[in-house]
């Protein structure tokens, strides 16, 4: 497994991995075409070229053998309340469902745990679904903590899903 940065000239590979994983993922999640709303405003190219020429984004393609199987994003100067103490948010992590239970997620979080320090960050946090008990666990055996719960704002995302677990690992 290896880290790919992202660039401006692969925004149409991010895309279309994206919307591979999520729709693989998430579809259940959303009502109407909430689904499609969001790949579309998250994913859209004036987002993605903002991010991408920014330092404050860390965009890696998740790569075994040569394939591209997902991507992590990290904010390193997210608005959330665990920034004012100089920490960093792991936004996005996804992986293909089909390299699952391989050990390249603990990989990938041990890469994003090194970039954090490099950027002198002391805290690494992220929001995960509370309904999502695999995920949770798996955060918990990387040593991240339980901070606080919240709730997921977008209106087109299923009301039992929106309940998020916001977790936390001292760099």
């Amino acid at each position: 497994m290896e880290l790919r940065e992202i660039t401006l000239n692969d925004i149409s590979k991010l895309q279309q991995i994206a919307n591979e994983i999520y729709y693989q993922i998430f579809t259940d999640y959303w009502t109407e075409n909430g689904l499609i709303l969001y790949i579309k405003d998250i994913f859209s190219k004036n987002s993605l070229e903002k991010e991408l020429n920014s330092s404050n984004y860390l965009y890696k393609f998740i790569v075994v053998k040569k394939e591209v199987i997902g991507f992590v994003k990290v904010n390193f100067t997210s608005s959330n309340d665990l920034s004012i103490l100089d920490n960093c948010e792991l936004e996005k992590i996804y992986i293909s469902p089909s390299f699952n239970r391989r050990g390249i997620g603990k990989k990938v979080i041990s890469e994003v745990v090194k970039y954090s320090r490099l950027k002198s960050k002391k805290l690494l946090f992220l929001c995960v679904m509370d309904t999502n008990k695999n995920a949770i666990e798996f955060y918990n055996n990387l040593g991240f903590k339980f901070y606080n719960k919240t709730q997921l704002g977008d209106y087109y995302f299923k009301e039992e899903f929106r309940g998020m677990n916001r977790m936390y690992l001292k760099l």
